[in-house]
Order: C-alpha cells, then sequence, then structure tokens
C-alpha cells in the first residue's frame, strides 16, 4: 500500500474521528503540491535539449522522412541521442515515425513533421 492510498482510505473512512480525516486531506494535499512542482520543473537535460530540439523542427523536419543519422551528423550528437530526440518529439506531437527502406541498411525509423502526410519513398 502506497502512502497515497493509505491516506485515501482514511479520508473514506468515515468511521474514523473527523480530526484524523482532515489530517489525511491535508497530507494529500500537500502530496498533490509538491507532484504538481515536480512537474512543472524542467530538468537539465531537458533544458540541454531544447535547443537541439528547435533546431531539428526548424531545420529537419518536413515531409520527406529523416533518419536519426542524418539528424545526428547535422547537430553533432550520436545516433543514439539523435534517435532518443526524435523520439521523444514523437511522443510530444511534434514529428511522425513510420519505417522507411534505406537503400543497403534495410528498414530503419523515418520521422516527418507532425500531420504532413509524408511521402512512401526509398531513402537512397
Amino acid at each position: 500500500m502506497t502512502k497515497r492510498e493509505f491516506l485515501e482510505a482514511i479520508v473514506d473512512a468515515e468511521a474514523l474521528e473527523v480530526e484524523l480525516r482532515k489530517f489525511a486531506a491535508k497530507e494529500l494535499e500537500k502530496m498533490d503540491k509538491a507532484l504538481e512542482k515536480r512537474k512543472a520543473k524542467q530538468s537539465a537535460k531537458a533544458l540541454a535539449n531544447a535547443p537541439l530540439i528547435e533546431q531539428i523542427k526548424e531545420n529537419l523536419l518536413s515531409d520527406e522522412p529523416l533518419l536519426a543519422s542524418v539528424a545526428g551528423e547535422y547537430l553533432g550528437v550520436s545516433v543514439q541521442k539523435a534517435s532518443a530526440l526524435l523520439r521523444g518529439m514523437v511522443a510530444d506531437g511534434i514529428a511522425d515515425v513510420r519505417d522507411v527502406k534505406v537503400l543497403g541498411k534495410g528498414i530503419q525509423k523515418g520521422y516527418t513533421l507532425a500531420g504532413s502526410g509524408g511521402k512512401d519513398e526509398d531513402e537512397g
């Protein structure tokens, strides 16, 4: 049982004293405020990635599929870092992803600007 579940059980337990239920309710409010504060604060990593994401969005994303290797080379970061940034952009609704056939390399992920539709072409 988590602390939150414990406190919610106390708040919901009508057989307990009002004082106990009020205390539990105040503790839940404190937990909620702390959670909101943590959510609002950007991590150092997110702040460091913001300019890279902006560069990808402004200079690289279009309706043509973008490979992580191309983004990494442009940004001067590893393919893994570029791939992580692009996956985050998909999660945030900035980019879309689909499989792209790359000549000599097989199937890779191609990223396009969200909602652009993208063309189904092979990368060569």
